[in-house]
């Protein structure tokens, strides 16, 4: 990303106007890394270069690549997932490695999350015509993808319906359960916001993401979750600052999201309960960081906000004190380490892959994100040389781009 200069033009005491939001395609590349001055040069309308397509295709190889390392490092094979300490995990990461740029993801095997994600980019850049077509598509590719899930640990609902999936019930078919609001829909739909970004899009966004998370996790906050992932994935690639992100999506499921939701009527009457469970923890989230109005700048961290202090946080707005396995925290969490790391890979990987809770999910959540702003900027070659499917991940975000421009 090019770096833009501070306005010098700017006339004291005028009231700040949100950042110009960007229009259907790509047209700009904002510089994310100073945020003041990225909302002080988009007020001004100090756009400095559009961004052509080898550029924008890299980022989306970023976006699926890095999703991948996110996992993989997240998860290690299952050591760093189930370790509830980050303290403990910062503690063998420094012993065997030195530092996060030493890692090397070589032998280390991604888990459910990137065989589940690529499941559903596999399904979005094949050939349908209509969205049914399509979600029977990712139902089937969910069933076929059980098929390498040794070793890769998923979760008991998201089992639990691909079972169902496999014995002939239909994606349509699948029940409504009190306990659904888990992450196993918010950890595989960054792509669907790579495949469609843009205003124009938005609609489609909506019913791919929620579709596709009902599939196992038929639950509001299970599926606020895949819509949130999608939807701030495909601001990423749009160019919107990270700190706009939060305010948006409030915005985005009020207006589309709830809407569609009680238009399709499916499980509607059981959903009303906890509807709003998502949207109240990101409001709670916005305003602890104080970025939750239009006039914020950067956001407010702890002065004393360590590992451990992360992991009790990150514990705090969970369900059952594993943070991130849920669709809400996942989210926020993957949120939370994007904008304390800011440029900084390495600061992302301590505190979004490398943590007590569910570090995978939130890993390649976050991950993802920062590889749509930033592309491979900064990213130790050894992270993503060796990563497995790596050859799959990045093979798709071509056809995403592809795909996505059509």
């Amino acid at each position: 990303l090019k770096r833009m200069g501070r306005s010098k033009t700017r006339k004291r005491g005028r009231k700040r106007r949100s950042p110009r939001k960007i229009g259907d395609g790509y047209t700009i590349e904002f510089n994310v890394r100073d945020l003041d001055t990225f909302v002080n040069a988009a007020d001004n309308g100090e756009v400095k270069e559009e961004i052509n397509d080898q550029k924008m295709e890299e980022r989306y190889i970023a976006s699926m690549v890095l999703s991948g390392v996110g996992d993989a490092i997240g998860y290690r094979n299952g050591k760093w997932e189930f370790n509830f300490s980050g303290t403990d995990i910062h503690a063998e990461m420094e012993e065997e490695f030195e530092s996060v740029d030493k890692i090397s993801t070589k032998g280390w095997s991604v888990s459910d999350d990137t065989v589940m994600h690529l499941a559903t980019s596999e399904a979005l850049t094949s050939d349908w015509t209509g969205m049914d077509e399509l979600c029977d598509l990712i139902a089937s590719n969910y069933v076929q993808c059980f098929d390498d899930m040794e070793g890769r640990a998923p979760g008991p609902m998201t089992d639990a319906n691909i079972t169902r999936l496999r014995k002939g019930k239909s994606w349509k078919e699948i029940p409504y359960h009190k306990g659904g609001g888990g992450c196993g829909g918010s950890m595989r739909a960054m792509c669907i916001g790579l495949m469609f970004p843009g205003n124009d899009k938005r609609s489609e966004l909506v019913q791919v993401a929620v579709e596709s998370a009902r599939m196992t996790h038929n639950h509001p906050t299970g599926i606020m979750g895949s819509v949130a992932s999608a939807f701030m994935t495909a601001l990423a690639i749009e160019g919107v600052a990270p700190i706009r992100w939060g305010i948006q999506l409030l915005e985005f499921l009020k207006l589309k999201v709830y809407p569609y939701l009680e238009k399709t009527e499916r499980n509607w009457e059981d959903y009303k309960e906890d509807l709003h469970y998502f949207e109240s923890m990101l409001e709670k989230y916005l305003k602890k960081r104080r970025i939750s109005s239009e006039d914020a700048i950067v956001p407010t961290f702890p002065k004393e906000y360590g590992v451990a202090a992360r992991d009790k946080y990150y514990s705090s707005i969970s369900w059952d004190g594993w943070g991130g396995a849920s669709g809400h925290d996942s989210i926020l969490i993957a949120y939370d380490a994007l904008l304390g790391a800011k440029n900084s890979w390495e600061e992302l990987v301590l505190r979004g892959m490398l943590h007590g809770g569910d570090s995978d999910s939130t890993g390649v959540i976050a991950a993802a994100w920062f590889g749509a702003l930033y592309g491979f900027s900064g990213i130790p070659e050894n992270h993503f040389s060796d990563l497995e499917y790596r050859d799959r991940l990045e093979n798709q975000a071509k056809l995403l781009f592809s795909k996505s421009r059509k």
